[in-house]
């Protein structure tokens, strides 16, 4: 242990003779490598805050314009049309003193040189903003591509031609503009048509209509002052009300969770699978730190990403608090908190500075695996405090955890870089039933025992007995593609590049010297083991309750699908309308996540995938109508899908606006009649992509059977359907499907058969489109040889 080592770095008795001092070289080398690690990361932050500062141009770039400059003053000449001698004249005293009349210029040419290239890099970044804040690309019909088009993707190659670092493009980014009031009430309008009758149509609009008369331009006013004062007018808003203040259980309402490969386990070990995936995740913060990792782009494009999402990615817990919580984020850890068999442990994972390898992890988690000692009174089950109701677990830790043993222990975990759940069930697709076996993986991934997880950390990892692993992520710091991100590179990482000997363990050589893991140490009292039970049986209640089917769908995937110029997304999107059509004989307001990444500090949009040109195609489907139509129909859904998913990630969204609307009001203490009723609406159906973002990392050619599974989230209604999908390759789509047992129409494996079927009915429809076209092209070919 780290302060065990400090504690005994040097000690001192007073003897007759004076005083006698010993001193330990060993810690003491420990605690010099330490501080030289943490001065490196120090001037690291400062050369990567110069680099990204001047992007899109380089610091080497000064020198540059200091040399043009002089060679320009050289030939006599001046270039600053008279401001070098003014900076000149303008010297302190002392310079005029201490320099000759020609170093004296000398210095004002490099004041002018530094000043000038100052100016161009803020007209450089200038223009880069305006360059990103073209979005009119996204609208154009593939292989139609405008020359406005054209030359701003060359204009904008040529200023984003250096390598940049994460986070160069930042300040870039241009801010998320604020959607014309009746331009979102039109679009909302049109969006709740399909799900309204006549009269209550009638009466929305009149809403509407009086809301934008009267009380909509003053929140409107307001907002667009706050955005022109914040950086993103939604997002601190979102973060707060949406996640923040919910004073309800995480676990599972705002949780999700993310899975291991379908097929392949790495290895067996379950100690060897914890060294390697802790690896490569402090890799990747290692990677976020140095700021190494590329910036993401719109795939296809050299569109970048907001990254801000990534600087809360470790070292960060959710805090609780009786009306809000808080997310507190620290400097880096050098340890993390692991849980195995009721007991906490704190591993450290550096030694004098320097990363422990996969072995020295794996043997440190082996040491955990193996030790005996039970749980102290209280111990095993305290992690129900995460998992149950907000305000007790903040009452409690006001009260007992924020002093003495309690406190260091519970700063042991929330400092921690992540935590660690080393679980001893066996989990993954086997066995006789694999489907089944699926669905209770997906479950303990989002809720386990509801004790042996730590809801509040931004993620947490769970190893299990079989070597199988998984993740569970808390939603308010980031949303699932930054989370998908991280474990793309930890899977790949752990499988491809740091592997496993032939027995299955972690590569590398151990030393034996490592200190023991610590065991944290508790002293609970008795009203907190009662919260304890009184929060466990609220978790367990809930997590009861969710029925999660998870299923792969290998019938075909995005390669069948492109084939007939279709949006996968739009495709999928439109099944589930006629698998929800079918499951539930209606329509329901449909919430498909959509990201404002393109935007500083942007974070989700709604697309309101249930539309009247989709629901005419499942109509119209459903009522036996001919093929022709039905295609025309699709054609017709799934541009419109594409066209809303394109507004929704241009800032020309529906619900973010209303929202900042809604929450405008309530701090002016004004009512709205037509907004209360607008959020107050629930999503009975919501679903969400996993995007596959690095694919580069997963040779599925060579390696076909590595495929992510993916993750999924509970239902966001308690009579509705959570549905989460992945497109893998080019011939897979996973699907993962929740709901509640609680509500009698809902059935998560229903619903599963409902879109595997909807997907097979729309693709025949499609393909029988295909079909006759080749048919008719092999008709008219002998026609056309009896012509000539």
């Amino acid at each position: 242990m780290a302060e065990a080592h400090q504690a005994v770095a040097f000690q001192f008795t007073i003897t007759p003779e004076g005083i006698d001092l010993q001193l330990s070289y060993q810690a003491l080398n420990q605690i010099y490598l330490s501080g030289v690690r943490s001065w490196k990361k120090r001037v690291s932050r400062m050369r990567n805050s110069v680099i990204k500062g001047v992007y899109p141009a380089s610091p080497s770039s000064w020198l540059f314009v200091v040399i043009a400059i002089l060679a320009i003053m050289y030939m006599h000449s001046d270039p600053s049309m008279g401001l070098i001698t003014k900076i000149q004249q303008h010297l302190p005293l002392s310079l005029h003193v201490s320099l000759s009349s020609q170093g004296q210029t000398m210095l004002s040419a490099l004041v002018f040189s530094t000043l000038l290239w100052l100016s161009l890099i803020l007209a450089l970044r200038f223009c880069l903003k305006l360059l990103l804040s073209y979005h009119q690309w996204m609208f154009e019909q593939h292989g139609r591509v405008s020359n406005v088009t054209k030359v701003w993707v060359t204009l904008l190659r040529l200023l984003s031609s250096r390598k940049p670092l994460l986070y160069s493009y930042q300040t870039s980014l241009p801010h998320l503009p604020v959607p014309a009031i009746k331009d979102t009430l039109s679009r909302y309008l049109k969006s709740v048509r399909p799900l309204l009758t006549d009269p209550e149509f009638k009466r929305m609009t009149e809403l509407a209509k009086d809301f934008e008369s009267n009380l909509g331009n003053r929140l409107q006013r307001y907002l667009k002052l706050k955005a022109l004062w914040a950086t993103n007018y939604v997002s601190d808003w979102w973060e707060e009300y949406i996640y923040l203040r919910g004073r309800g259980p995480i676990m599972v309402n705002s949780n999700y969770y993310g899975m291991d490969f379908l097929y392949v386990t790495p290895t067996p070990v379950q100690a060897a699978r914890a060294g390697n995936t802790i690896t490569a995740l402090l890799l990747y913060r290692r990677k976020v730190n140095r700021e190494e990792l590329k910036p993401s782009r719109v795939p296809g494009t050299v569109i970048p990403l907001c990254a801000a999402q990534c600087e809360r990615m470790f070292n960060t817990t959710r805090m609780p608090g009786v009306e809000t919580d808080v997310l507190q984020h620290w400097e880096d850890s050098e340890f993390i908190a692991v849980y195995h068999k009721g007991r906490y442990f704190r591993l450290w994972v550096y030694r004098a500075g320097r990363l422990l390898c996969p072995r020295e992890i794996e043997y440190q988690i082996q040491r955990i695996l193996d030790d005996p000692s039970p749980p102290q009174p209280g111990e095993d089950k305290l992690g129900a405090l995460t998992a149950g109701d907000r305000i007790p677990w903040a009452q409690m830790r006001k009260q007992y955890f924020s002093s003495g043993i309690n406190r260091r222990s519970l700063d042991a975990i929330e400092r921690a870089a992540f935590f660690v759940t080393l679980d001893d069930e066996e989990q993954g697709m086997r066995g006789d039933d694999p489907a089944g076996n699926l669905d209770r993986y997906a479950k303990s991934l989002l809720h386990g025992k509801c004790y042996d997880r730590w809801f509040d950390k931004s993620f947490s990892i769970v190893i299990y007995k079989n070597g199988k692993c998984g993740l569970n992520a808390e939603h308010s710091w980031a949303d699932a593609p930054t989370v998908a991100h991280l474990w793309e590179y930890t899977l790949a990482t752990d499988a491809f590049q740091l592997g496993y000997t032939e027995d299955g363990h972690s590569k590398g050589e151990v030393d034996r010297s490592l200190p023991l893991p610590q065991r944290l140490v508790w002293d609970i009292p008795s009203e907190v083991q009662a919260q304890v039970c009184s929060s466990l049986a609220v978790a367990q209640a809930l997590a009861d309750d969710v029925d999660c089917h998870v299923f792969p769908f290998r019938e075909f995937g995005k390669g069948r699908i492109k084939k007939l110029r279709v949006s996968p997304d739009a495709f999928i999107q439109i099944s589930l309308q006629l698998a929800y059509y079918r499951d539930r004989g209606g329509f329901c307001l449909t919430y498909e996540a959509s990201m404002t990444r393109l935007f500083r500090e942007g974070r989700t949009e709604t697309v309101r995938s249930c539309s009247n040109e989709s629901s005419a195609f499942v109509k119209a489907l459903e009522d036996g109508e001919t093929g022709d139509q039905c295609r025309r129909l699709f054609r017709l859904a799934s541009e419109r899908h594409q066209n809303l998913y394109r507004m929704a990630m241009t800032g020309a969204g529906i619900d973010r606006h209303l929202f900042c609307l809604y929450v405008v009001s309530k701090y002016l203490g004004v009512e709205s009649p037509f907004l209360k009723e607008v959020l107050s609406e629930p999503w009975r159906l919501s679903t969400s992509q996993t995007p596959v973002q690095q694919i580069e990392l997963f040779d599925l050619k060579n390696h076909p059977d590595f495929i992510s599974l993916g993750g999924g989230f509970g239902p966001v209604a308690d009579d509705g359907y959570g549905v989460s999908y992945i497109i893998v390759g080019e011939d897979m789509i996973n699907f993962h499907v929740s709901s509640k047992h609680s509500c009698s129409d809902t059935d998560s494996h229903r619903f599963g058969t409902q879109i595997s079927q909807a997907l097979q009915d729309i693709m025949t429809v499609l393909s029988a489109d295909t079909k006759s076209s080749s048919s008719a092209k092999g008709s008219a070919q002998p026609q056309a040889k009896k012509l000539a």
